[in-house]
């Protein structure tokens, strides 16, 4: 078999295997072994494939599938070789150690918090989300109880957001609250549209724990609307890159600061499966 036969031939195979997990939400890896009838080792090699791909996320015994709906607008990961989602992937690994099995907790859009919305697929969690592309990855989970906030959709980043979100959050509380941002300064933190601000700051509202989970590059940078000021915030995660600056100012706001290893995040593939 040449080469060109043998890459066409993998790539069917991996067709047919994310058809097999779209169509079930989880498969175990003896069942794929089964269906697809090739060994683990091919397996596991193909489902690394499709988790860097971002279709599919590999948890103990099996694979969930975490690929797009047609009619949901998904995350695109742009060019791999600047860094921006090494970052955000750290970030979110490191997030995802603050949340406990059957916690609530509220992911609101963004890429970043859309990552770390991968990190908590098939744990036993309450989820609440303004977000369409984070709701598709929990909806073919049975572990999740899964809240979607209602209202006016923002076509171009998929999150809901206006009074009929902003009422729906008056009505409940969550333990923790994940929030992006646009930039952050000495003032606090922004974000550009200003009804998705007034939507997070209920959702701040509506928390026992606020915390932002933002990159490096957002640091020194503000937006059209500020968001929260410094004293609102419980929990800042970010990555190492972070400047020794803004590590000093966040310690004198006296704000918890935890930093992303960001060499965690190039390990995650290899570690995922037992």
């Amino acid at each position: 078999m040449n080469s060109q036969t043998s890459a066409n031939t993998s790539m069917a195979r991996r067709a047919r295997m994310l058809d097999v997990i779209r169509q079930q939400g989880f498969v175990s890896i003896p069942e794929l072994r089964d269906s697809l009838e090739v060994s683990e080792s091919t397996i596991r090699r193909d489902l690394e494939s499709l988790e860097e791909s971002g279709e599919a996320r590999r948890t103990h015994g099996g694979v969930f599938y975490t690929g797009s709906v047609t009619t949901v607008r998904q995350f695109q990961r742009g060019n791999p070789s600047d860094g921006a989602w090494d970052k955000k992937r750290a970030i979110a690994l490191e997030a995802a150690k603050l949340v406990n099995d059957h916690d609530t907790v509220l992911l609101d859009g963004g890429s970043t918090t859309y990552e770390l919305a991968k990190q908590l697929v098939g744990r036993p969690l309450q989820i609440v989300t303004n977000s369409l592309p984070v709701a598709n990855l929990f909806s073919a989970s049975d572990s999740v109880d899964l809240v979607i906030l209602g209202g006016a959709i923002h076509n171009r980043t998929g999150v809901t957001h206006g009074p009929f979100t902003d009422q729906m959050l008056e009505t409940i509380n969550v333990q923790k609250a994940f929030l992006s941002v646009a930039g952050v300064n000495e003032k606090g933190f922004y974000n550009s549209n200003l009804l998705l601000v007034e939507t997070e700051r209920c959702m701040m509202r509506s928390a026992d724990r606020t915390i932002i989970v933002a990159d490096s590059t957002k640091f020194g940078r503000s937006s059209l609307a500020r968001m929260l000021e410094w004293n609102q915030v419980d929990t800042l995660v970010v990555d190492e890159d972070l400047s020794t600056l803004w590590r000093d100012r966040i310690d004198e706001l006296d704000t918890n600061l935890i930093l992303a290893p960001l060499n965690n995040s190039q390990d995650t593939h290899s570690n995922s499966i037992s």
